[in-house]
């Protein structure tokens, strides 16, 4: 993420979702898995043409469409295509640029990635809040809707597993899944404990319990999601496995909901306030 020297706390004036959450992720790794989807479900704005006489004559672009961008050169010397979350953003970055009036296109962002794959891409350069994006980092998008992809590990029952707490607190990595917890309902409880398992990682890991309700589809994303933010959050950058906490099944279940204090607690009372209907006096 690009980051500034200072960040205001307070929400930017007309900024739409998207800028929203690219403001937030700068700086709370919690928030880059709604980023990260909410950038491929928005429709951008690149500095180019397709062909179209003038801006109000648009024709639906596809990823098979002839696309004439502009490339924007860095510091470096490297080229990036320059892409924009909003026509104003777009103006206030092309604004000097060029004496002449410069035409720009609206896509699907999605569309925008699968053109320009093998390309560096930036979301609004010369803003407050921007956002680099490599080849591989569009790749995974692309494939996987976030940049980490959680590999699954069945144990067996030769499995022997030694569990424990870490000597040394995660808080940074604890704060940011609280954070992300806390936008999940699904979510009821999330544990924490250290995990070694000597027949696969030569150290142990931390490891995160989730007790959630849902489908199997919804799990799948909320622990993918918690990979993300995980993997960026984890000190010394190293991995965290992630596990299904059941009050019905013995091991690592037990373990967590009968000897570890959760980290994160579904608060229940303003949800029942919001259910309850308050009594009037007669």
């Amino acid at each position: 993420m690009s980051v500034p020297h200072d960040i205001p706390a307070a929400p930017q004036q007309d900024e739409n979702e998207l800028e929203r959450l690219l403001r937030l992720s700068v700086t709370q790794a919690a928030y880059r898995p709604a980023f990260y989807q909410a950038l491929l479900e928005s429709t951008v704005w690149v500095l180019g043409d397709a062909g179209q006489q003038n801006a109000d004559n648009l024709k639906e672009i596809t990823a098979g469409s002839e696309l004439n961008l502009l490339h924007w050169e860095k510091q470096d010397g490297s080229s990036i295509i320059p892409f924009f979350s909003s026509v104003e953003v777009l103006e206030r970055a092309a604004a000097g640029e060029s004496e002449d009036e410069q035409s720009f296109v609206a896509l699907p962002s999605r569309v925008l990635f699968e053109m320009t794959q093998g390309e560096e891409l930036f979301l609004n350069p010369k803003s407050e809040f921007g956002k680099e994006l490599y080849p591989s980092e569009i790749t995974m998008l692309l494939n996987t809707g976030g940049l980490a992809l959680p590999t699954e590990l069945v144990l067996d029952a030769e499995s022997q597993l030694l569990i424990g707490q870490p000597e040394e607190y995660p808080s940074a990595m604890v704060d940011a899944l609280t954070t992300l917890f806390s936008q999940k309902k699904p979510v009821r409880r999330a544990f924490l404990a250290l995990i070694h398992d000597k027949t696969v990682d030569p150290e142990p890991n931390l490891l995160v319990g989730i007790e959630a309700d849902g489908t199997d589809a919804e799990i799948d994303a909320l622990i993918r999601e918690a990979g993300n933010v995980a993997s960026e959050t984890s000190p010394d950058d190293k991995p965290v496995d992630f596990c299904i906490v059941n009050e019905k099944e013995r091991g690592l279940s037990h373990y967590l909901i009968s000897h570890t204090q959760p980290f994160y607690q579904r608060k229940w009372g303003s949800w029942l306030r919001n259910i309850i209907p308050s009594s009037g006096k007669a």
